[in-house]
């Protein structure tokens, strides 16, 4: 099955869909980004170990493997990636910070030919043109506007840092085969929880809907940042890029049904242009019986 061509597309379909109600949870937590992060990073962390001492055996080799650039450098694109979103959520208007995360697969193209030497079709960049176009309508759908003061620009320049860190994440996982990454990823989550929680403390930390938040941090991202850092594996970093977005647009409509907050009409239609897009490009893919030459 690992050998077909859409093996890798839909495991990361599979882990995009399964990331889509986290934020449906997190609004449910009450907690803010800081406080999030604590039980994100300090269940996600142990998870992701958990699995690793099951899944591999090889753990002493993976050990060595994991003090290289690339172990290091998945390490710290998760730390980065866990820490800078919660910031940027806390600095700048929701719809600044998800533009600029949406721009991920640009990034993973660009680390992709870097790092891997794969070119970028076509279809590849029209399709992130579509998409991009489809995550403007869809995160700026709410008619208001957005002020250009210190603290958006900030929260966008966290924004687009999650872009890079999961796009060089992915780019490392399906370059560097050998890197034990369940076991990166792991470490670089639990460290961000732990960090959160030297800042805020564990009595703030318990301030909150705690079931919520656990569920993301023990079930949504470990089962979902496995399948797609898995699926990088076997499809290239952008690919892997594009169907993350499938949060971005879905994840509201899981909010809507959970708190009655409706989406606007140019949300919805966001979203439908971006399922679309992306419902296509599998499509073709399969059509010409192998994954198109992208980046």
């Amino acid at each position: 099955m690992t050998a077909h061509p859409l093996f890798g597309l839909l495991l990361a379909t599979f882990g995009a869909l399964v990331l889509t109600p986290d934020t449906l949870f997190m609004r449910w937590s009450g907690l803010d980004g800081t406080e999030m992060l604590v039980w994100r990073g300090m269940l996600a962390g142990p998870v992701f170990l958990l699995i690793w001492i099951l899944t591999s055996r090889t753990h002493r080799t993976d050990l060595r493997r994991l003090i290289s650039w690339a172990g290091l450098g998945v390490f710290l694109c998760q730390f980065f990636n866990a820490t800078l979103f919660p910031t940027a959520i806390g600095l700048a208007p929701v719809s600044v910070v998800l533009f600029a995360v949406a721009t991920v697969p640009i990034f993973s193209a660009i680390f992709g030919r870097m790092i891997s030497g794969e070119i970028p079709s076509k279809e590849t960049w029209v399709t992130i043109a579509i998409v991009l176009f489809g995550v403007g309508l869809a995160v700026f759908g709410h008619g208001g506007q957005v002020a250009l003061d210190l603290r958006s620009v900030l929260g966008a320049l966290a924004g687009f840092g999650v872009a890079i860190a999961l796009a060089l994440n992915f780019a490392l996982i399906r370059h560097h085969r050998d890197v034990p990454f369940v076991l990166a990823i792991g470490l670089g989550a639990l460290s961000a929880g732990t960090m959160a929680l030297a800042l805020v403390g564990p009595a703030r930390a318990l301030d909150g809907n705690i079931a919520a938040i656990a569920f993301t941090g023990a079930v949504i991202l470990p089962v979902s940042f496995f399948t797609l850092s898995l699926a990088s594996r076997y499809t290239t970093a952008a690919n892997v890029s594009l169907l993350m977005l499938l949060e971005t647009v879905l994840g509201p409509v899981w909010v809507w049904l959970g708190t009655d907050e409706r989406p606007t009409t140019l949300t919805l239609v966001g979203g439908a242009i971006v399922v679309a897009s992306l419902a296509r490009y599998i499509l073709r893919s399969r059509q010409r019986g192998r994954e198109l030459p992208v980046g």
